[in-house]
């Protein structure tokens, strides 16, 4: 199992990778224009992929180091790097996103927007298309291997679309006399980049934290309740090691029960959770009923 996990780890990289590239030859492109149209809402733009491409090298960098086996001093493994990694992208897409929406802000306040060139506006839709294409690729890549990085990676490609599109309305629009209407565009922009860069910084923190989804653990409290011989869960407990779900669950059962029957069973729950809800590892303690009952 763990092979097959690190095998998808590596698998993984290449829509990063992919994202990299595309990232990079798409903000130098974007740059360029930008400065030669005088358009802000595509230099804002060009800016969200230069932090697309820090947020990919930190995925790329996460999948490389979970892909390292448990050592003496992580005997879990390194699944958690990406978490750590996206943690660092989240802090750097702020900044830029304040960079882009202050400079947009001065721009308004001086009156200092000028109708950019349609020309901006055309290599935006051109981004836009790329993006998509990117983002169906790495949706699929993501659904193969089941990885939650690469899918936010996949979701932030689909979001950079949507932002170039929203540049081309700006940059078009100010060809109607709506000068001002780029730089709010310009504005729009920073703050999806404040919004993403938040919305990485949640997620991440969340698990680091050992944050995990109600939904699913009452969803194995119900797969274990209805495993015969189970009394009651005591308690249970999951939490993330990277796309790894681990499971800690403390079950009751009559106090007569033979040792090797109690053993069985425990193996049962875990075979439950790991075939049929798709977590990595399980813990289970078991314990008398009547000890479950007077709370100790």
């Amino acid at each position: 199992m763990d092979e097959q996990k690190y095998k998808n780890l590596k698998i993984g990289e290449k829509g990063a990778k992919l994202s990299i590239i595309v990232y990079i030859i798409l903000s130098v492109f974007k740059l360029t224009v930008a400065y030669m149209t005088n358009s802000a809402a595509l230099k804002a733009d060009g800016l969200n992929n230069v932090t697309d491409i820090i947020a990919s090298i930190a995925v790329l960098v996460g999948l490389r180091i979970s892909q390292r086996p448990p050592d003496k001093d992580h005997k879990y493994g390194h699944w958690k790097s990406e978490a750590i990694a996206s943690l660092i992208a989240a802090f750097i897409m702020f900044a830029v996103g304040a960079e882009v929406i202050i400079g947009a802000f001065s721009s308004l306040v001086n009156q200092t927007s000028e109708a950019p060139n349609a020309i901006a506006g055309y290599v935006a839709l051109l981004a836009a298309a790329i993006m998509f294409v990117v983002s169906t690729y790495n949706q699929k890549l993501a659904k193969t291997i089941d990885s939650k990085s690469l899918y936010a990676v996949a979701m932030d490609n689909r979001s950079d679309a949507l932002v170039s599109i929203g540049a081309a309305i700006g940059i078009f629009g100010s060809q109607l006399g709506l000068p001002w209407l780029d730089t709010v565009t310009a504005v729009i922009v920073g703050c999806l980049i404040v919004k993403t860069a938040w919305e990485i910084f949640r997620d991440s923190t969340h698990q680091l934290t050992d944050g995990f989804d109600e939904d699913k653990i009452e969803e194995y409290e119900n797969a274990i309740h209805a495993i015969e011989g189970v009394k009651e869960i005591k308690e249970i407990k999951g939490r993330l090691y990277g796309n790894n779900i681990v499971v800690d669950v403390i079950i009751c059962v009559e106090g007569t029960m033979d040792i090797n029957l109690a053993h069985d069973l425990a193996t049962l729950v875990e075979k439950e959770l790991i075939e049929n809800h798709h977590v990595y590892d399980v813990h289970v303690h078991v314990e008398p009923h009547e000890t479950c009952e007077d709370g100790g």
